[in-house]
């Protein structure tokens, strides 16, 4: 019995995981529908220090006033679940392509602030980013194999007439980069489609990069986007995949009053 109670929790927790971690970041959702007096008694408890009420997230009692409170219908719709674990991942590299857009306007910045010397490209790195070779190096990184530094390399060698051509592409390139980190962090539908087309661009590029030299930081980050791609377009049924946009729409459809009374039974 004691094997049994111990794998249920096991496996009770790793079903809640993704909501206790959202709540340990954001705080715990609790809410009273105040039109609903009917559904107090499943999200409201009574114990020995005073009233508990049910997270609409994680689903656990927490002991003190309601967070919220009005109308069912008005009550918070946290993500939960699958969808909960998806907006993780999506931030995750929402935040990587936030670091890959700085690194590319302060490899523009640094090789026209030292286009004079050869050696601008360490010059830049060593003046404006001191701890970023160390901080890469933690985690088994070659900064200086890294998209970043190498298109910073490549235009020390442009003639001066073309530097700011160039320097101009890259600058766009940063932009594309902080435009799918935004669309990926704002977990919107828009802004899975923009990453996907971001990312999809940039894919001859690190194919001809791969073609050029074979590195595992150039096989990694190929990998990952391709991943990233058919990740995006499956599992959010993008471009019509999976019965696209209304298949998506009534997977996760429901009402707030909904996740209300689930909460409550």
């Amino acid at each position: 019995m004691a094997g049994k109670s111990a794998t249920a929790v096991k496996h009770s927790y790793a079903a809640h995981r993704w909501e206790l971690w959202a709540c340990g970041i954001r705080g715990h959702l609790t809410y009273r529908p105040t039109d609903r007096p009917d559904l107090w008694e499943g999200l409201c408890s009574p114990t020995a220090h005073g009233e508990a009420w049910r997270c609409l997230r994680c689903g656990n009692y927490i002991l003190g006033k309601p967070r919220g409170e009005g109308e069912a219908s008005a009550a918070p719709t946290p993500l939960r679940g699958m969808t909960l674990r998806d907006a993780f991942i999506m931030r995750f590299f929402a935040i990587e392509r936030f670091l890959r857009a700085a690194l590319l306007a302060l490899a523009a910045y640094g090789v026209w602030r030292f286009a004079g010397a050869r050696d601008s490209l360490q010059q830049a790195f060593a003046h404006y980013l001191p701890l970023t070779e160390q901080a890469a190096a933690l985690f088994g990184i070659d900064l200086h194999d890294s998209l970043p530094v190498r298109l910073a390399r490549q235009l020390l060698f442009l003639h001066h007439n073309t530097l700011l051509l160039a320097m101009s592409g890259v600058l766009l390139l940063a932009f594309l980069e902080l435009l799918e980190g935004i669309g990926l962090w704002s977990l919107r539908r828009w802004g899975e489609y923009v990453a996907v087309v971001i990312t999809s661009l940039l894919v001859p590029y690190e194919i001809y990069d791969l073609i050029e030299k074979v590195t595992v930081l150039r096989v990694g980050t190929f990998v990952v986007n391709l991943l990233l791609i058919a990740w995006l377009v499956f599992t959010k049924r993008l471009f019509g995949v999976r019965g696209g946009g209304a298949a998506y729409a009534a997977e996760h459809e429901g009402a707030a009053i909904l996740r209300v009374e689930r909460s409550a039974n």
